[in-house]
C-alpha cells in the first residue's frame, strides 16, 4: 500500500511515494542508495538492520514507530532517493528530547503527536538521512524530498517533521530550506594514528594518564575480557548479552526497547559488522557491550551488566572500544548519546544536529527563540569542555582535531 504526492523542479519532475514497511522494497534496491561504494559504510542504514527492527517487532506501529519510508522516483520510475521515516506517537528511543515542546504545545491547545521523524530507531548515530547518490541531480532530488516532507506535514496537519542526527550536505540543505536547527552534543574518540592504547595514553596529561591506568587495572582485576566478531558470535553469546542488556535496561529506562529476536537477526545478517565484548568472572559472563563496524568508525551501541564492579562500564564501553579501533585502524569511536563522563577518558565533544519543520507560524517562532538561547548556552559549554579535555596542551583535541 502506498500514498503519493508530487514535487516539481524547474529542470525535472520527481514523484514522492511512501511505503509502510521495508518489506515493500527489495533489499538490493535499498542498499544501492543507502550504502553506495563512494560513501563510508553505515551499518545502521542497511536494509538488514532496519528491516530487523520491523521484523522483530521493535519498531512497528504497535510500539509507536509506524513506517512511512520515503521514496523519490524520477520520471522513468527509477528510485533516485530514499529516507527512513516514521510516524511517531511519542518521542522515546530518539535520544533527542522534545518533551518540553510537546507539553507546551498541548497546553496551548495544539497536538504535537503524531509527528513524522526521519531517524534510525534507538540509534543516536549521525549519518545520511537523504539517501541520494552523488551526481548532477543530487541537490535537486534532495530538495524534492524536502518539499515532499513539507507537503506531507502540511496536508496531514502535523505539528512537526523532524530529521534527527542529520549531518553535512543533508544538514546544509535543510538549513537552506529554513528548517529550524537544534544542537546537541556527543563525545567521540578520534584515533590520531595510534599504534596502541599506550600511544593514546602518552598524549594525555600525567594525572589523567595515571587515572586511566588505575581504572583499567581495577576494572580488569579477576576478569577475563573476550572480544568476538563475525561467526565467533553464537546464540549462547547472544543469550548472555541479552540477559545483561535486559537487566541494565530495566534499571535505567524501565523497559528495554529491543527484544531477543532482534539480536538473533543481527547475528544472522550483520555478523561481519559486529564486535561483541564480554567480561567473564569465575567462568560466568557478567557484562557485555555490543559494537558495530563502519568503514572508518566503531560504533558503541548497547551494553549491560549483571554484577556491579568499579569502572566496568568504562572498560567495556570505552577502553575496549579504543583498543578495537586502534587494532583495526579505524578513525574514531562513537560511543552513543550524552555522557560528560566520557571527556576524562579521551572522548571529545562533538556537535550533533536535528532539523525540524514546524507547521504553525507561532509555534515555529517560539521554538526558534528557544533554540537561539539554547545554542548560545551550548557554545559556552563547548568552550568550557574543550578547555578541559584530558590531553596535554600541545596535543589538545577539539572535535577530533
Amino acid at each position: 500500500m502506498t500514498s503519493e504526492t508530487s514535487s516539481d523542479q524547474p529542470e525535472k519532475q520527481f514523484r514522492i511515494k511512501i511505503i509502510h514497511s521495508f518489506g515493500d522494497i527489495a533489499r538490493e534496491e535499498w542498499d544501492r542508495l543507502a550504502n553506495p561504494p563512494d560513501q563510508p559504510f553505515d551499518p545502521f542504514l542497511t536494509w538488514d538492520f532496519l528491516e530487523a527492527l520491523e521484523a522483530s517487532g521493535c519498531a512497528t506501529s504497535f510500539t509507536g514507530w509506524a513506517g512511512r519510508h520515503l521514496i523519490c522516483q524520477d520520471d522513468s520510475g527509477a528510485y533516485v532517493g530514499l529516507m527512513p521515516l516514521w510516524l511517531k506517537t511519542h518521542s522515546q528511543g530518539e535520544y533527542i528530547f522534545d518533551h518540553n515542546f510537546a507539553d507546551a504545545w498541548q497546553r496551548a491547545g495544539g497536538r504535537w503527536y503524531p509527528k513524522l521523524t526521519s531517524a534510525v530507531p534507538f540509534t543516536p548515530v549521525p549519518g545520511r538521512r537523504f539517501l541520494v547518490p552523488n551526481g548532477p541531480d543530487q541537490q535537486m532530488v534532495r530538495n524534492a524530498m524536502i518539499n515532499g516532507l513539507e507537503q506531507i506535514g502540511a496536508a496531514s496537519g502535523l505539528a512537526t517533521v523532524q530529521v534527527n542526527f542529520a549531518k553535512d550536505a543533508d544538514l546544509a540543505a535543510l538549513q537552506s530550506a529554513r528548517w529550524l536547527l537544534r544542537e546537541d552534543r556527543q563525545f567521540h574518540f578520534f584515533n590520531q594514528g595510534y599504534g596502541s592504547f599506550e600511544d593514546f595514553l602518552g598524549e594525555l596529561s600525567s594525572d589523567k594518564r595515571k587515572n586511566l591506568r588505575k581504572e583499567r587495572a581495577k576494572a580488569q582485576e579477576g576478569l577475563e575480557i573476550v572480544r568476538l566478531s563475525g561467526r565467533e558470535i553464537e546464540e549462547v553469546h547472544w543469550d548472555h548479552f541479552f540477559a545483561c542488556y535486559q537487566d541494565t535496561g530495566a534499571r535505567k529506562w524501565g523497559r528495554p526497547y529491543l527484544n531477543r529476536a532482534f539480536f538473533s537477526l543481527l547475528g544472522e545478517r550483520l555478523a561481519d559488522h559486529l564486535v561483541l565484548i564480554l567480561a567473564r568472572q569465575d567462568g560466568e559472563f557478567i557484562a557485555s557491550a555490543l559494537n558495530f563496524l563502519g568503514s572508518d568508525t566503531l560504533y558503541g551501541r548497547w551494553w549491560g551488566r549483571l554484577a556491579d564492579r568499579p569502572f566496568l562500564h568504562f572498560e567495556l564501553c570505552y577502553y575496549q572500544a579504543i583498543d578495537e579501533a586502534i587494532a583495526r585502524g579505524l578513525k574514531r569511536v562513537e560511543a552513543g548519546a550524552q555522557g560528560g563522563h566520557k571527556l576524562a577518558r579521551g572522548y571529545v565533544p562533538v556537535t550533533t544536529w536535528q532539523a525540524s519543520w514546524i507547521g504553525d507560524p507561532g509555534l515555529r517562532a517560539a521554538i526558534g527563540d528557544y533554540l537561539a538561547h539554547e545554542s548560545a548556552a551550548m557554545a559556552d559549554d563547548n568552550d568550557w569542555l574543550n578547555a578541559r579535555t584530558p590531553f596535554r596542551h600541545d596535543v589538545r583535541q577539539a572535535d577530533g582535531q
